[in-house]
C-alpha cells in the first residue's frame, strides 16, 4: 500500500513496484477535489485494465475510499490472476482505516495480506514537507472543499505509520534552497519520526518487493507507533541535525491557557505529538498532534488503566528553540492549581468544545 503527498514520486514508487514484480497488479485512486470525483485504474504490465469514475458527493473521504479500495482488492485477489497488489491511495490519503480492516476483518485475511505499508516524500524537500506552514489546498491536493490540512501533519502521520520509506527525486533538477544539508536534515527527521525497524529506501528505482518483503507488516508494531503513548527511543534523533525532546509530566493542561496560548508551543518547524489531559474532562485522553505551525487536538477514548498524563514529543532541524519547553510550562497547571479541589474544575463548558466536543462524565 502506497501513500505520500507528491504524485510525481508515488507514481514513480509504484511503477517501480510493478515492473518489478511479474505476478503484480496496480490498483490506484486519485480524488478530484473540484469535482469530487474518485477515479479507480487497474492496471497491470500489459496496460490499462479497467478506469471508473465514482462520484463522491457529500460522502466522507475516507469511508468511500474503504467502502471502494477494500472491495476492489478483494475482488482482485479472487481472480487469482495476481499475487502481488500495489494499491496507491489518493495523494494524502491515510491507510490507517484500511489497514485496521484487513488485519481485523478474517473475511479478507482469507484472501490478503497486507505486506507493507510504504510511504513515498520527495527527497528534494523533506524538510519543507515534514515541518514546514504548506496546506494541502496551497498546493492543489486537498481532497475537498473542507480540507484544511497542513502538508507536514500528512507527511508526518504517513512516515510514523510506514514500514518502508521512500525518499523519491523525481525532479532532479536543483531547487531555491535546495543543498545537501537540508537533504540530511530531512532524512534525519524521517528516522526520527519513524520507527526504529522502518527501513529508508534513498530513491524509487531502489524500491523493490524484496525490499517490502524483508521489512513486512506487522499491525501490533505500527499500532503501538501511531498511538498518542507511542514509545520513544533515545537514540533515534541523529543529533547532528534534527533535534527531540520528550516532555512528560502528570500535571493536566490548564484548559484557559491551553486556548489562549496554544501558539507557543505549535508554532515553528516542528513535529509535535501525544497525549495530555484537562481538569475539567478527567476521564478523557486528549491526543496533540502537530506540524508546521497546523495542530490538531481531539479526545479519544479514557485513560482506563493508565494514569492520566500529559506527554508530548517534539521533534525539529537544527536547534530546539528555548520556546518549546517554555511553552510547555505555561501551559501546564501551576503546582498551587494542581492541588486545587477537583470540584473547582466542574463546569458545563471550557472552551475547548469546538475540538474535543462537549463535556461528559467519562471519569
Amino acid at each position: 500500500m502506497v501513500t505520500g503527498v507528491d504524485a510525481a514520486a508515488m507514481s514513480a514508487a509504484v511503477l517501480g513496484l510493478l515492473w518489478d514484480t511479474p505476478d503484480a497488479v496496480a490498483l490506484t485512486h486519485h480524488i478530484d477535489p473540484d469535482t469530487q470525483v474518485l477515479t479507480r485504474v487497474v492496471s497491470d504490465q500489459t496496460g490499462e485494465i479497467e478506469r471508473e469514475e465514482i462520484p463522491l458527493e457529500h460522502a466522507c473521504v475516507s469511508c468511500a475510499l474503504r467502502e471502494d479500495v477494500l472491495p476492489t482488492l478483494d475482488r482482485l485477489a479472487r481472480q487469482s490472476r495476481w499475487r502481488t497488489i500495489v494499491a496507491r491511495l489518493p495523494v494524502g490519503a491515510p491507510a490507517d482505516q484500511l489497514a485496521h480492516a484487513l488485519a481485523a476483518d478474517p473475511r479478507l485475511a482469507r484472501r490478503l495480506r497486507l505486506l507493507s505499508l510504504v510511504a513515498v516524500l520527495d527527497g528534494c524537500r523533506l524538510v519543507e514537507d515534514l515541518v514546514g506552514p504548506a496546506t494541502m489546498r496551497d498546493r492543489g491536493l486537498h481532497t475537498g472543499p473542507d480540507d484544511e490540512r497542513g502538508i507536514g501533519e500528512v507527511a508526518c502521520s504517513l512516515v510514523e505509520s510506514a514500514d518502508v520509506v521512500v525518499l523519491a527525486d523525481p525532479d532532479p533538477a536543483p531547487r531555491p534552497g535546495d543543498s545537501a544539508p537540508n537533504r540530511e536534515a530531512g532524512a534525519a527527521l524521517v528516522r526520527a519520526l519513524g520507527r526504529r525497524d522502518t527501513a529508508l529506501v534513498e530513491g524509487t528505482e531502489h524500491l523493490g518487493l524484496d525490499v517490502v518483503a524483508r521489512t513486512g507488516h506487522q499491525h501490533r508494531r505500527y499500532a503501538e507507533h501511531t498511538s498518542p503513548f507511542f514509545p520513544v527511543h533515545p537514540d533515534s534523533a541523529d543529533h547532528a541535525h534534527v533535534w527531540q525532546v520528550e516532555l512528560s509530566t502528570p500535571r493536566a493542561f490548564h484548559p484557559d491557557r491551553l486556548l489562549d496560548e496554544l501558539d507557543v508551543l505549535a508554532d515553528g518547524a516542528h513535529r509535535s505529538r501525544g497525549c495530555f489531559w484537562v481538569p475539567t474532562r478527567p476521564g478523557s485522553v486528549q491526543v496533540w498532534d502537530g506540524a508546521g505551525g497546523h495542530l490538531s487536538l481531539a479526545a479519544e477514548g479514557t485513560w482506563g488503566r493508565r494514569a492520566p498524563c500529559s506527554r508530548i514529543v517534539v521533534t525539529g532541524p537544527g536547534e530546539m528553540p528555548s520556546s518549546v519547553t517554555a511553552g510547555w510550562e505555561r501551559l501546564l497547571l501551576t503546582p498551587a492549581e494542581a492541588r486545587s479541589e477537583p470540584r473547582t474544575w466542574r463546569v458545563a463548558e471550557d472552551g475547548l468544545e469546538p475540538w474535543l466536543g462537549p463535556i461528559r462524565d467519562v471519569a
